[in-house]
């Protein structure tokens, strides 16, 4: 019996100590380091992956911040210049509504002129109540003068006398220049024909005469 135990023991004993045993132990030992570290080589293997559509990201990103201020850009510009226009628009407009009558007001400045005219042209020392016609016909000149002046005024047409007054090239128009007793040089010595200005424009210069 104890010869039978001692066989059993030997057999064992040969068994694990067997080559072939020794020689397969490290394919497996291989086998469960690449089954231990299988995932963590995948990680590596996306981390290049990754990289790659963080920076395609990043650059679609600033694109698109390139183009966001490019739009931006163009649309403040835009609005100023839609601005302007609207701006210059009603200048227009209002210049319109106050110069729109300027060639009426230039051809009524003849019958202005024609009605100064005629009641200069009457002799003061006749217009007595022993002539009643022409007093009656003078006062009715005056009248219309005085009331086409009032609706001048109304519509923002000035009258423009400037004798005594300094020389302006904006508002007279110099027929001579001539030595005037009494009158500085540069000043309006004589008016030939009164001048009017609209809303503050010379419509018509006066016609005057310079000393020097």
């Amino acid at each position: 019996m104890a010869n039978w135990c001692v066989r059993a023991v030997r057999r064992s004993y040969s068994v694990v100590t067997s080559p072939l045993l020794m020689r397969s132990s490290p394919r497996l030992l291989c086998t469960a380091t690449q089954q231990k570290n299988g995932p963590r080589s995948e990680e590596e293997a996306e981390k290049p992956d990754q990289n790659t559509a963080e920076k395609a990201a990043l650059e679609e990103k600033s694109q698109l911040e390139t183009q966001l201020k490019d739009m931006t850009e163009k649309y403040k510009r835009a609005l100023a210049d839609t601005e302007n226009l609207r701006t210059r628009s009603q200048k227009m407009i209002e210049d319109a509504k106050l110069y729109g009558i300027h060639s009426f007001c230039k051809d009524l400045l003849e019958v202005a002129d024609i009605l100064e005219k005629a009641t200069e042209s009457v002799p003061k020392e006749e217009v007595t109540n022993q002539n009643p016609h022409l007093k009656n016909l003078y006062d009715g000149l005056v009248m219309t003068e005085v009331q086409i002046q009032k609706v001048f005024n109304k519509h923002g047409l000035v009258r423009l006398n400037p004798e005594g007054q300094k020389f302006d090239p904006y508002e007279h128009e110099a027929l001579f220049h001539a030595p005037v007793e009494g009158k500085g040089s540069g000043t309006v010595a004589v008016v030939t024909k009164v001048g009017y200005k609209l809303h503050g424009r010379t419509l018509r210069p006066a016609l005057v005469g310079v000393a020097k």
